[in-house]
């Protein structure tokens, strides 16, 4: 028995509330597998706006010192 036979067995046992998220959970699953061109480039372009956003910002001073890190003594 392959492993898409034992789900479909296991899934047909399953009232059709808990059928419907077993499908919820498939279709998750297989949106985080995408790797169509569309979604690479959506990535690639998030990490190009981000990067430009934070473009020159390791050169600002901060308005912080050491001593703001330190923790307040009980």
């Amino acid at each position: 028995m392959t492993t898409a036979q034992a789900i479909i067995r296991q899934l047909e046992s399953l009232p059709n509330s808990a059928q419907r998220e077993v499908l919820d959970f498939v279709e998750f699953l297989k949106s985080r597998q995408d790797t169509s061109p569309s979604r690479e480039e959506d990535v690639a372009w998030s990490q190009f706006s981000l990067a430009s956003a934070m473009r020159g910002m390791e050169y600002e001073e901060t308005p912080y010192t050491l001593g703001d890190l330190a923790e307040p003594s009980s």
